[in-house]
């Protein structure tokens, strides 16, 4: 079954919003947490980038979710506004509205809306480092403005359904495109600013016996590597590879 990352925002110093006394990055620990064992229970392998109340950098982040080989990147934040119980409901942040990651936020969004969020649907951000800089599917979910009343209220009495209603729109989202995580794995070797820098690359790795080809990859060109039908294959090619002297990363083509 495909992996899913979890990314509970902000934390240790870094409070994200703050109101009346709640700390954002408290509620988004404990609602990460609680859709990762929904997830677990439905036995899916779940990898946070935090379950302790400790900081690191978005950059750090999404290395953490890079180097896990994730399938899915879910971050968890709660939206807030200058003036207090001005606006309200969920929304979800993209670096682009396509694809599965459209899907996935729209599944997202609609299931939170049945537990009693106002939709306030998709929006990219491409400025946004988790966002920009993962190498798997990505969104950021805005669960609720944390300087509303009306909204901290039904985080705190539908907790549960909220919790489950996040694991029932990733799931359904993963049986929906259950094509996109079945086989065809590779290996990257290297992400670069510019294509002739990565045929470069790649030029370089054939010389030596291997096959891939460059693929665009958001504003980069990522160099991958063979072509594998199971994660164990890939696994022993990466190996392989980093015996020879390669930075590995093995992907999920898409």
């Amino acid at each position: 079954m495909p992996s899913i990352i979890l990314d509970p925002g902000h934390g240790g110093w870094d409070n994200g919003a703050q109101y009346a006394g709640r700390r954002e990055k408290d509620d988004n620990l404990a609602l990460a947490l609680e859709v990762g064992a929904r997830l677990t229970e439905d036995g899916y392998d779940v990898i946070y980038t935090r379950t302790e109340d400790v900081y690191d950098s978005p950059g750090q982040k999404a290395r953490i979710a890079n180097a896990s080989g994730g399938d899915l990147f879910i971050s968890f934040h709660r939206n807030s506004s200058p003036n207090p119980n001005t606006y309200s409901g969920v929304e979800t942040l993209v670096f682009e509205d396509e694809g599965l990651v459209g899907e996935l936020s729209r599944n997202i969004n609609w299931q939170l809306e049945g537990v009693g969020f106002q939709n306030l649907g998709v929006r990219e951000r491409r400025d946004l480092t988790v966002l920009r800089r993962t190498q798997m599917p990505a969104v950021l979910i805005e669960t609720g403005f944390l300087n509303t009343d009306a909204d901290n209220d039904l985080f705190e009495g539908q907790f549960s359904q909220i919790a489950d209603a996040i694991a029932e729109g990733i799931e359904q989202t993963i049986e929906e495109r259950e094509d996109r995580f079945d086989g065809d794995y590779s290996v990257q070797v290297g992400l670069y600013s510019s294509f002739e820098r990565a045929q470069y690359a790649l030029m370089d790795a054939v010389e030596k016996g291997y096959e891939g080809e460059v693929v665009p990859w958001k504003n980069y060109f990522a160099v991958r590597l063979g072509d594998f039908d199971t994660l164990g294959q890939a696994e022993s090619f990466a190996a392989e590879l980093r015996a020879n002297g390669y930075e590995t990363l093995v992907v999920l083509d898409r």
